[in-house]
């Protein structure tokens, strides 16, 4: 079996939070909205009914348990939770927290405007935050 290998594009696109049961867990480097992506941890998967029916359940309740932490972590009014793989064909889950209001409301993130990358220090702050809250034993 081969390494696990995250596509090119996620990699440079995300921060890296940690790893859950099945997905690594990562941070859109996009500070308009906390923007966080599960991918699951499988080579030369793109569609969800590409996965065992096991990683299947476990995609979505680790979907659901990222989108609940990251509603209480923001107070978010609203968690988008979508996988599109237009862009990036490597199987991977966006969970978005919105608010009313935020750039782009009511509208979807992909292409509003340019990207806006965080500061050193509120990245590494928000990334430990989110950990806390997505990964409480660590």
């Amino acid at each position: 079996m081969h390494q696990f290998q995250l596509d090119p594009r996620l990699a440079a696109d995300t921060a890296e939070i940690g790893t859950l049961g099945l997905c690594s867990l990562l941070l859109m480097k996009d500070r308009r909205w906390p923007w966080l992506i599960l991918v699951p941890r499988r080579n030369d998967i793109s569609e969800l009914h590409d996965l065992t029916p096991l990683d299947q359940t476990t995609l979505i309740f680790e979907t659901c348990m990222v989108a609940k932490a990251l509603k209480g972590f923001t107070g978010a009014d609203k968690i988008n939770v979508g996988s599109l793989g237009n862009m990036v064909p490597m199987l991977h889950v966006h969970v978005i927290a919105r608010r009313n209001g935020d750039p782009g409301w009511p509208g979807p993130v992909w292409g509003f405007g340019k990207t806006e990358a965080y500061e050193e220090e509120t990245l590494a702050r928000l990334r430990e935050g989110l950990a806390k809250a997505v990964l409480p034993d660590r």
